[in-house]
């Protein structure tokens, strides 16, 4: 027995062992080959991170070499500015026109601060309200500022056809002056207007210089309402139209006409066969361009409008966003309505002007203008009616501001002419002294300059900072899309534009306690377009040899911006500026909801006049005028640019 138990405890323990010795060296092979499968993964990350570094270094070598090219670190850089002060505000105000108000709180049942709605969409566009709030003053803005383009197109376009392509006489001085009003502010010719013509006949009336110096009773229609605002911005855009119809007919073939008159073509037939058809183009684009203008137009409208409660779009959005705040949203949504026909009409514009047939007017045969005899007589009589007319448009302003700044009353031309508006140092009125020992109204103007200054200053080095890059890198998809964020503003209307940075200033806390800072940024936004697209054009004439030359003998980007490529083209750069200097030294439009009244001059105005002080509107008026006449002679006399230059004269 113990032998048989000791036999099969022998075999039990040897099979034990052999699994045993199964089990371990399964063990023993897991292991192993875990060992390796943990050295091919040491191997393997370190090769991946081998793979990693290098290929994040040649990202990092590949973006300094990108980035290194100033063109690509301009346009990412103001790619982003851009967006943030283009885009971000315009999506802002959209967001709005959905959102409760405060205020609005009562007037919508059931709703709490912020809550999404669709009342002012409903009851700017279908409500029992929408005529007298939409409607009405959308038609308003329609037929005054159609007429507008009629009046710009006829005097703008006969003055240029009698510079170019007649015989008249004193064409540099009419040519000269015939600018004025373009460079004025806009409202000078309204209140030159009102000033003028207002009569005891209209509503709040007193006796102008019309009816003391004459007698004559002008009827309301004519000094108030519609029709004046379309005259008068006719008149202040005709020398836009001058200038574009001006310069098709300085450059057409002479031989497209002169081919007629052999064939004994009457001259009417040629003026409508030919002529009209060739200066087709810049009539649409005057057209379209105006009619955007004047659809946005403030000041005018308020001058000339106001007193009979004649009300556009551009002045029922003042009242709205400047209220009781229970119309802020519908306010935001006429804003939008100013904003997309603004851009339907320059985007009809871009499709007249691109898809259009080919109109060569410019060839290698002849240079030569074939030019109208108005005759011995004729010739000086229509050159005495034009200077009289011109004239009359833009002296008369000055010469108007300066007799009414010079009556005791307004409207009192009994008791003579005084100088105690310019030089009491009493109180005359509402705690106003004479003009000259007022503070208030030299420090606004000293404002007005700085911030003409400042606007001019940034906004021309970031547009030709933009219009290089753009010319270096114009076929990338990211030059066009920085070179449409430049071009945007330009489609905005001003005061829509103020509208929409006004709401975004009041959201951030520091912006709305600097109004200034925020008249900056609105100003640098608006006229960047200007100076962008200056240097762009300035940039494609330059041929890339230039700056290569340079980039061989490894002289820096600033230098070759400073030393090279700026002196070459000095005079268009420099317009880049001085454009966005006068254009912001006469803007109201683009300040009307931003500034304090006596931030800048022209807010201050339209204080003066609300506070019956209409000798010291005028004087101020007066002043202002003179001082950016002064400047642009200062600056077409340092550049040589004139905006009538190679026109007439």
């Amino acid at each position: 027995m113990i032998p048989a138990i000791v036999f099969v405890l022998i075999i039990a323990l040897l099979c034990a062992g052999f699994l045993c010795a199964i089990i371990l060296l399964q063990k023993r092979k897991r292991k192993l080959e875990l060992e390796s499968l943990q050295e091919f993964s040491k191997e393997e990350k370190e090769v991946q991170c081998i793979k990693q570094k290098h290929t994040f270094s040649k990202w990092l070598n590949q973006g300094k070499t990108w980035f290194g090219m100033p063109a690509n670190s301009i346009l990412v850089i103001f790619g982003i500015l851009l967006l943030f002060l283009t885009i971000a505000p315009l999506i802002y105000v959209i967001i709005d026109t959905f959102t409760v108000h405060m205020m609005e709180v009562p007037l919508i049942p059931n709703s709490k601060i912020g809550d999404f709605t669709i009342y002012h969409y409903k009851t700017l566009f279908a409500s029992s309200k929408s005529w007298h709030l939409f409607y009405k003053p959308l038609l308003n803005s329609l037929w005054t500022s159609a007429l507008a383009c009629v009046f710009a197109i006829l005097f703008g376009g006969v003055v240029a056809y009698l510079i170019t392509r007649t015989n008249l006489k004193f064409k540099k001085l009419i040519s000269t002056v015939f600018i004025f009003p373009y460079i004025m502010p806009q409202w000078t010719l309204a209140l030159f207007w009102k000033n003028l013509f207002m009569s005891t006949s209209c509503t709040g009336g007193y006796a102008g210089e019309l009816q003391a110096l004459t007698g004559i009773v002008t009827p309301q229609w004519l000094v108030l309402g519609g029709l004046p605002i379309a005259l008068v911005l006719g008149l202040h855009y005709a020398p836009f139209a001058y200038i574009l119809i001006g310069g098709v007919l300085r450059n057409m073939d002479a031989n497209l006409e002169e081919a007629a008159t052999i064939l004994n073509t009457p001259k009417w037939k040629i003026f409508t066969h030919i002529t009209l058809p060739i200066l087709k183009p810049a009539i649409l684009s005057t057209i379209l361009l105006v009619f955007s203008s004047a659809m946005s137009a403030y000041p005018v409208a308020v001058t000339l409008g106001k007193p009979i409660n004649f009300t556009v779009l551009s002045t029922q959005l003042q009242i709205w966003l400047q209220g009781n705040g229970t119309q802020l949203g519908i306010g935001h949504v006429t804003s939008l309505v100013l904003i997309v026909i603004g851009i339907l009409i320059l985007t009809m514009n871009q499709i007249s002007t691109g898809s259009r047939k080919q109109y060569t007017t410019v060839s290698g045969k002849s240079g030569q203008i074939s030019k109208n005899n108005l005759g011995k007589v004729g010739k000086w009589i229509i050159s005495f009616i034009l200077i009289i007319l011109v004239m009359f448009v833009c002296v008369g302003p000055m010469v108007s501001f300066a007799l009414e700044s010079l009556l005791p009353n307004q409207g009192d031309y009994s008791s003579g002419l005084t100088l105690q508006w310019w030089t009491s140092k009493e109180v005359l009125r509402n705690g106003y002294k004479g003009m000259f020992y007022n503070p208030e109204i030299w420090i606004a103007l000293l404002q007005s300059i700085l911030l003409s200054i400042c606007c001019s200053l940034i906004a021309g080095t970031i547009g030709l900072l933009i219009g290089y890059a753009v010319s270096k890198k114009r076929k990338s998809k990211l030059a066009m899309g920085v070179n449409a964020l430049a071009f945007l503003p330009y489609l905005l209307p001003s005061i829509s534009m103020s509208a929409i940075f006004f709401t975004f200033s009041t959201k951030i806390s520091f912006l709305y306690a600097l109004p200034f800072l925020v008249c900056v940024i609105v100003g640098v936004v608006k006229y960047i377009p200007f100076a962008s697209r200056s240097s762009l054009n300035a940039m494609l004439q330059l041929s890339n040899e230039i700056e290569e030359a340079a980039v061989i003998q490894n002289i820096p980007w600033v230098k070759r911006m400073v030393r090279i490529i700026f002196p070459i083209q000095k005079s268009s750069f420099l317009s880049g500026y001085l454009l966005p200097f006068i254009s912001c030294m006469r803007e109201l439009s683009l300040f009307v909801f931003i500034a304090p009244s006596g931030l800048l001059l022209t807010t201050l105005m339209f204080q003066l006049s609300e506070t019956g002080l209409p000798a010291l509107e005028n004087a101020a008026n007066l002043i202002l005028v003179v001082v950016i006449l002064i400047f642009n002679f200062i600056i077409n006399k340092v550049t040589g640019a004139s905006l009538d230059k190679g026109i007439g004269g």
